[in-house]
């Protein structure tokens, strides 16, 4: 298989993650630059989201008449005119419009890629591939700090971030001819196990255990963006924790996140796919238990790292599971079902149970991601069990 080609995906990993940290790094920048209020970034995070669901759910109907390399080729470039449009937005209004292909774009290229990884390469390459994703969305906002601390405007991050994914179009186009073999290949084996024949969007609710399957995406989301977005005010609120040392604190929690999908690559050459989300989930269940005592904030930290580490294999362990846990259906179909309920986790959870824990307590939160982790965990074996053989 040409590294060239298997360069161009790893790219392409990165280049979805760069945008999805930008909206939250140069939200501040834009309020003062439109005179809107803060809150209002929360339409925009919605309609992207809204985006990524519906394009995920019906990403696999383009697969199968466009093909993987076109799909990724017209969703990257959709998100490179929609970054661009960002970049150059007269007023909020016009960040709404650009909102809708931006989420579009990402939905598609993030369940086609998932799809084509699971089905063509080994699971090392879909955690180390998750890493680059991780590295793209640190990257964002790094970049959206470092211009603007050299005086540029907030514009210039999006700009220039537009101009990336125009470069990887440019890239993904060249290595279209790639992508066909792979396609010419499938077409011409019927017996492949792991590419059925289409046979309808829902027709993954059919197989053994999806339900367990598509609730272990949910919860896995719940934790690991709970956690994220609300990490920080727990440690300030429960721990007594400057908001300084706490915000350093999530960080490494991604910091944790991305180094350990890039070690479990590695540990996916010794073990299964399901023995790491195992280890995985005993991790951040143990994590999230020596969060609720009294510990001092260095030990506090590390333990944020450790939920990390064990956060880091499972969704792409379960991505890569997909062949296996629908075989005889459409997986392309499940896996933009597993990836819309990802989704569906990530804009309804995370801002009800922040209501939860601003209204009755924040030392709430280990407690409610504890049990999720512990039902995330219970599926997860279940799924093991139904496919053992």
């Amino acid at each position: 298989m040409p590294m060239f080609f298997l360069i161009s995906i790893y790219l392409a990993f990165i280049s979805l993650g760069l945008p999805d940290t930008l909206l939250g790094s140069s939200w501040p920048f834009i309020t003062v630059a439109f005179n809107i209020p803060v809150g209002h970034g929360g339409f925009i995070a919605m309609i992207i989201a809204l985006g990524t669901i519906i394009s995920s759910l019906l990403t696999h109907i383009l697969v199968k008449r466009l093909g993987t390399g076109k799909v990724t080729v017209i969703s990257v470039t959709m998100t490179a005119v929609a970054l661009l449009g960002f970049s150059m937005a007269p007023s909020f209004g016009y960040l709404i419009v650009f909102a809708i292909p931006l989420g579009l774009g990402a939905g598609a290229v993030d369940s086609a890629l998932n799809d084509f990884v699971a089905r063509h390469y080994a699971a090392k390459h879909m955690n180390w591939l998750h890493s680059f994703w991780g590295v793209g969305a640190l990257l964002g906002p790094a970049l959206v700090a470092l211009l603007t601390n050299q005086g540029y405007s907030w514009r210039s991050g999006y700009f220039s971030v537009s101009i990336i994914q125009f470069a990887l179009v440019a890239l993904l186009l060249s290595s279209l001819s790639m992508w066909k073999k792979f396609e010419v290949t499938e077409n011409h084996n019927e017996d492949n196990p792991i590419n059925p024949q289409p046979n309808g969007m829902f027709s993954p609710f059919k197989a053994k255990g999806a339900l367990l399957a598509l609730m272990a995406f949910f919860l896995y989301i719940v934790v690991e963006g709970t956690l994220g977005l609300w990490g920080a005010s727990y440690l300030v609120a429960t721990k007594k924790v400057l908001p300084q040392v706490a915000a350093a604190g999530v960080s490494f929690f991604f910091l944790g996140l991305t180094a350990g999908r890039m070690l479990s690559g590695f540990a996916s050459t010794k073990f299964s796919n399901e023995t790491l989300i195992r280890l995985g989930a005993l991790l951040v269940i143990g994590g999230l238990m020596v969060l609720l005592l009294p510990l001092p904030n260095f030990m506090i930290i590390f333990f944020l790292v450790v939920i990390g580490l064990g956060l880091a294999p499972i969704f792409p362990s379960l991505l890569h599971q997909t062949p296996i846990y629908f075989e005889g259906h459409d997986t392309q179909a499940a896996m933009g079902l597993q990836m819309a309920f990802a989704y569906t986790a990530s804009i309804i959870m995370p801002p009800i149970l922040g209501q939860l824990f601003s209204r009755v307590s924040f030392s709430l939160l280990p407690m409610t991601l504890l049990l999720c982790a512990l039902i995330m965990l219970i599926c997860t074996n279940r799924l093991a069990s139904i496919h053992a053989n």
